[in-house]
C-alpha cells in the first residue's frame, strides 16, 4: 500500500525533533535523519503561514547539491500566531513566561509548514490549527517552566505536556499539527509524491 509506494524512495528527514521523528515511526515510514544547522530568519515583510514556508523552504537549501534522484527531503517549521506577532522558541525562562502569559485566557493559532523537496520539485504545504488557553496562573506558568523547559518549542509549550493537559480548553484542527506535524499532510502530500 502506502510504505509499498514509497520502497523505492530515499525518505530524508532533516529534524532533530523527537517529536517529528516519533511521528514519522509511527506512520511506518523508513527514513534517514540528516541535520544541517540553518540560521533561522526571515524577511520582516512575511506574515502568517508566509513565514513558516519561508523557514520550511530554507531549511530544505543547505541539502539542494547533494540529493539524489529518489531522494525526498522533508523539512518543517512551526511558529504560534497572536495578536499578528509570530511567537518562536524562547531562548531563556522570562521569554517563555512571556510568551505563555501572553497566550493566557485568548486563543492563538499553531502554525505548521512541511517542505518536501526532490532533485526536481519542489512542494511546501502547511496547516493551521486554533487552541485556547483558560487564564494561567503565574505559579502554573513557572511551574510548567521549571518542569519542562520548553525552550525547543514555538510558543514555549507543548501540547501534549503539561500545560497542555492544565491549561488548553479548546481546539479547532489538527491535534498532530500542535504537536509538531500535520501527519495527514505528510500522508497525502507523499502519496501524491509517488504515485
Amino acid at each position: 500500500m502506502f510504505n509499498d509506494k514509497l520502497n523505492s524512495y530515499n525518505l530524508i528527514l532533516a529534524s532533530g525533533s523527537p517529536r517529528r521523528q516519533q511521528f514519522f515511526k509511527d506512520l511506518g515510514l523508513t527514513f534517514e535523519i540528516r541535520l544541517k544547522p540553518v540560521k533561522e530568519e526571515y524577511p520582516n515583510r512575511l506574515s502568517h503561514f508566509e513565514i513558516s514556508d519561508y523557514l520550511a523552504q530554507l531549511k530544505s537549501l543547505p541539502f539542494k547539491d547533494e540529493l539524489k534522484d529518489n531522494d525526498i527531503l522533508i523539512t518543517s517549521d512551526t511558529i504560534v500566531w497572536l495578536n499578528a506577532i509570530a511567537l518562536g522558541k524562547p531562548r531563556n525562562h522570562q521569554e517563555a513566561f512571556e510568551m505563555l502569559t501572553s497566550m493566557s485566557d485568548k486563543t492563538h493559532e499553531v502554525i505548521t509548514s512541511v517542505c518536501f523537496t526532490s532533485k526536481h520539485t519542489q512542494m511546501t504545504v502547511n496547516a493551521i490549527t486554533k487552541v485556547t488557553f483558560k487564564a494561567l496562573t503565574e505559579d502554573e506558568i513557572n511551574h510548567y517552566i521549571h518542569r519542562c523547559k520548553p525552550f525547543d518549542k514555538a510558543g514555549a509549550y507543548g501540547i501534549q505536556e503539561w500545560i497542555g493537559q492544565i491549561g488548553i480548553t479548546h481546539i479547532e484542527g489538527s491535534y498532530t499539527n500542535v504537536v509538531g506535524l500535520p501527519t495527514h499532510l505528510v500522508y497525502k502530500t507523499l502519496n501524491s509524491m509517488v504515485l
